[in-house]
């Protein structure tokens, strides 16, 4: 009995005690795989390109390489990333390496947008939720080839922009609004532009409250603004005459619209090293572990211009130039991208130098900032037209249209009463071309003009004598010209017929040919008879 007691004792402890092993080993080895994932996983970040072409777009994502030569082993040792941006909204990724190209700090998901129209908007809304919106920057693509066009460009895109944001959820918004009051906070007072804000808690007492004209249309993200190919700065400078006054002038424009936006500007170059990866990188708030680039302003450089987010000021901007009205421009803004319920990108004409009383009836147009911008920086394009139009002797080229229904209305008209006409026309055409023919050869008149006519109508006039075809029209030219040429005879005491009287009765006898339609020798009078 004390065997079996102690082999059911036994036997009873070891079942209770093998679940509970096995279950622990289950869950060490649970946690070590979750701490192992948990480190491998990479910070996502979102970038959002809008604007440019398929080729500026892919420049862009070039210039966030980490530097030439990694450029060329990536595309030797590994497959790149593919990009789609032809259609629609495109995508493609890329990876950022740390200082010593072995760690990857983040992981760039890159979508691209190349027409403002807002039927792309449904694409968007799914991009931005809660989660992605703080770590998401907005960057449009300018091109130095045709800066007349910027600020329209710029007008349509945030137009689209606050179209999007306010069709977002409660929670989005809320989260924008936390975005915001950090991007405000971020880099004032002599702080660094980092991800973690401010460097310390004694410079975030002491940040600077905000200026005139800053922050005063806060989309909810952090934006960028890129001047690609500003190389053609020199081409613009030799082929269109352009001068200090007109860089200038286009950069105090740029500076005074974004600083109301809270957002950065810088002028790149392509395959020339700039700091637009520091700059996207700090905007994310993804930094090297091994080394630190800090973003230092430039404004003297026009070709290397970098304007960092809570940098700029009304200020500053007056120092580049004097003259240039910075409250003015500031109100303009706001008056264009406030919102349309008919809102359509306008295509890119504009720009001349005086304007109808009928524009002055527009809020948006009267005073805005985008009118005065291209009063100054002309469209090329435009002048020539203007100029071939007349536009300096006080005409101006006017181009306008029918609607659509209208306009095919009207050709119903005019081919109703073709239809109507042609009718009567076929029947008596042959008719009028034969009275015509018969009247000139009975006159014995009629001008080149006259018989061509008649000849189109009816062609030649031929008929059947003794089996032969004879041509009317080349028997009575052989009657004419013989005689103009004939000498004329005495007339005989009688009355006889002479040459002349001979024709006569010739030209009689073909004229009444042809009004009867044609004879026989038969039944038709001898030539000469009395």
């Amino acid at each position: 009995m004390a065997s079996n007691n102690r082999t059911s004792t036994y036997t009873t402890t070891s079942d209770h005690d093998r679940p509970k092993s096995a279950d622990a080993k289950k869950d060490m080895w649970s946690s070590m795989l979750d701490s192992v994932a948990s480190g491998k996983h990479l910070p996502e970040k979102n970038i959002l390109v809008l604007g440019g072409t398929p080729e500026s777009q892919r420049e862009f994502l070039e210039s966030l390489s980490t530097d030439e030569s990694r450029r060329a082993g990536d595309r030797q040792n590994s497959k790149q990333p593919p990009i789609a941006n032809n259609f629609a909204l495109g995508y493609t990724y890329h990876d950022v390496l740390d200082a010593d190209h072995e760690d990857i700090l983040a992981r760039l998901s890159i979508y691209l947008l190349s027409d403002p129209s807002p039927s792309f908007t449904p694409l968007l809304q799914p991009l931005l939720t809660p989660q992605t919106i703080p770590n998401t920057l907005i960057v449009v693509l300018l091109d130095w080839s045709q800066p007349w066009f910027w600020l329209r460009q710029l007008r349509d895109w945030i137009r689209l922009l606050r179209t999007l944001l306010v069709s977002l959820d409660a929670d989005c918004k809320e989260k924008m609004e936390e975005v915001m009051i950090s991007w405000r906070d971020r880099g004032r007072g002599g702080n660094s532009l980092d991800g973690g804000g401010s460097s310390s808690t004694a410079e975030s007492d002491v940040s600077l409250p905000l200026g005139p004209g800053e922050w005063e249309e806060a989309l909810g993200l952090p934006l960028c603004v890129i001047c690609q190919n500003s190389d053609r700065i020199e081409v613009l400078e030799r082929e269109r005459s352009w001068k200090e006054e007109e860089f200038d002038f286009v950069l105090q424009f740029l500076r005074t619209v974004l600083l109301k936006h809270g957002a950065s500007l810088i002028y790149t170059i392509p395959s020339v090293t700039s700091p637009l990866q520091s700059l996207v990188h700090a905007s994310l708030g993804i930094h090297s572990l091994l080394k630190r680039e800090p973003l230092k302003h430039n404004v003297i450089d026009r070709d290397k211009v970098l304007v960092p987010p809570n940098w700029d000021s009304w200020g500053k901007i007056r120092v580049l130039r004097d003259g240039f009205d910075v409250e003015a421009i500031n109100k303009g803004w706001s008056l264009d991208i406030e919102e349309t319920d008919n809102f359509v990108p306008e295509p890119q004409t504009n720009g001349t130098d005086d304007h109808p009383a009928t524009d002055e009836d527009v809020p948006q147009i009267e005073g805005g900032a985008v009118e005065v911008y291209e009063e100054n920086i002309r469209d090329p394009s435009l002048d020539a037209l203007q100029a071939a139009s007349g536009e300096n002797s006080g005409h101006k080229l006017e181009v306008s249209s029918l609607d659509t229904q209208s306009f095919l209305g009207t050709q119903l008209e005019v081919l109703d009463k073709i239809r109507n006409d042609s009718s009567g026309m076929d029947s008596s055409r042959l008719v009028r071309g034969r009275q015509m023919s018969q009247s000139t050869v009975e006159d014995g008149e009629g001008s080149p003009t006259d018989e061509g006519r008649v000849n189109e109508h009816i062609g030649p006039v031929q008929f059947n004598m003794g089996g032969i075809q004879v041509d009317a029209d080349d028997m009575l030219q052989r009657l004419k010209d013989r005689q103009s040429y004939q000498t004329p005879e005495p007339e005989t005491p009688m009355g006889g017929s002479d040459g002349k009287n001979q024709n006569d009765a010739l030209a009689s006898f073909f004229a009444g040919l042809m009004k009867r339609g044609g004879g026989s020798a038969a039944s038709s009078p001898k030539p000469g008879a009395s």
